[in-house]
């Protein structure tokens, strides 16, 4: 079992799934993969378990019924992740918008002693590929605005390319996590952030998708605007807390 596992939510991803994992267990070191799959009904899950078939013991798959958001499928990777010995914990999205060759980075700046690694579309300007002005100035000024109102000391607030080290997710009370939308992504930031964990941004660049069916919205946007004025006055307490 390698000491990395990248998790990928999925929902309708045939045309990039079976590319994404080969990729990144072509990888070295190695990283194992677990797929969260939300019942697509275009065959996805179908070429994952091929996969797992090939890939004994480095693919995985949890399904689940239907869509039940981003969020809480990260939540239940997570928890997966932690009944098992990972040291690295990663988010991915499936369709090639985040490089799996910076998976290798993201690794690395975790072993220099970061404890939350972000793969950052902001830290060195606005590094994204394919995206529209409009939306590339959303994205941008959400980020901005949420730094605004957090005090977070993070460029990319939204960003969903990410390394955790095993004991940010021990720590954080991932049952008091509260958003399922891209919400989620700000909300575990600054839950990592107030419990005091290390987190550090490396400049990637973000390409957006070639094939299959973009997920982004102006409403995922606006949940993730609206959501962080709660966040700024949510009292953060580690799980190791709550049952003491």
């Amino acid at each position: 079992m390698a000491d990395s596992l990248v998790i990928i939510p999925t929902y309708n991803e045939r045309a990039n799934i079976e590319k994404i994992i080969r990729k990144v267990l072509s990888l070295n070191p190695e990283f194992d993969i677990l797929i969260i799959e939300d019942n697509s009904p275009d065959g996805t899950a179908a070429i994952v378990r091929g996969l797992i078939k090939e890939f004994p013991g480095r693919v995985f798959m949890e399904e689940r019924k239907g869509k039940l958001g981003l969020g809480t499928a990260y939540i239940h990777g997570f928890k997966w992740a932690l009944q098992r010995p990972y040291e690295f914990i990663y988010e991915m999205d499936a369709d090639f918008s985040h490089n799996p060759d910076d998976l290798i980075r993201l690794r690395q700046a975790a072993l220099e002693g970061a404890d939350l690694v972000i793969g950052s579309r902001y830290i060195t300007g606005v590094n994204v590929v394919n995206w529209p002005m409009s939306r590339v100035l959303m994205s941008y000024f959400a980020s901005k605005y949420v730094r605004f109102i957090t005090r977070m000391k993070v460029h990319d607030t939204t960003a969903g390319f990410k390394c955790y080290r095993r004991k940010v997710l021990e720590t954080i009370n991932l049952d008091a996590i509260k958003f399922t939308g891209y919400a989620f992504q700000i909300e575990m930031k600054y839950s990592a952030w107030k419990l005091g964990f290390k987190i550090v941004e490396i400049p990637i660049i973000f390409t957006d998708r070639t094939e299959g069916e973009s997920k982004m919205s102006r409403g995922i946007f606006k949940e993730a605007a609206l959501g962080v004025i709660s966040l700024r006055f949510k009292k953060i307490r580690p799980r190791k807390a709550l049952s003491s």
